[in-house]
């Protein structure tokens, strides 16, 4: 019988829940204002160096970055600058920045990577799923037909086939060309 390991380090943080390794390494940062200190995304919005951030676009009110955490290749998180926890704290400026982008990294993703189908998603609150309650931020994860096999189903894994860097770069590249 034919074995194949499925090698995914960079989910051992999150399993752990060691946020020292979630993160990239602290730095003197100038957070905005109502930003908390320790949200990776407000970290995201104040750091400059946008490829160990993941981030692959800001924008004048948000930024996208790709999810240290995917449950499926792509996965992108679209966020406002601001840590706002609710979407009435939205202008609409951000509103529609939010939408456009969303709407942007769709096309984007189904390009670079051919999805299928996506989930678009927004769990609002700890009650609904949001591991970080008080900054919105939008998934949007790429899917494909038969997508869904025996590994989530059966051992509680996912298999994640392009490492982070190399979708950092693909995207990075297909924004640019825009």
């Amino acid at each position: 019988m034919h074995h194949d390991q499925i090698w995914a380090p960079w989910r051992l943080a999150y399993i752990r829940g060691d946020a020292s390794k979630q993160n990239p390494p602290e730095r003197a940062l100038k957070l905005l204002d109502d930003a908390n200190d320790e949200c990776f995304l407000c970290h995201g919005v104040a750091d400059s160096n946008d490829r160990e951030n993941l981030v692959v676009h800001r924008g004048e009110h948000c930024l996208t970055v790709l999810n240290r955490y995917p449950y499926n290749n792509g996965h992108l998180l679209v966020a406002p600058q601001q840590h706002q926890g609710q979407p009435d704290e939205l202008s609409d400026e951000e509103t529609l920045e939010l939408q456009q982008t969303i709407q942007r990294m769709i096309g984007l993703t189904r390009q670079l990577l051919g999805a299928d189908g996506f989930n678009i998603g927004l769990n609002l609150g700890r009650a609904a799923g949001a591991g970080l309650p008080g900054h919105l931020h939008w998934h949007i994860v790429p899917r494909w037909n038969g997508d869904t096999n025996f590994m989530p189903v059966m051992a509680g894994v996912d298999v994640i086939s392009q490492s982070l860097d190399a979708l950092w770069e693909a995207l990075d590249e297909a924004i640019r060309g825009e």
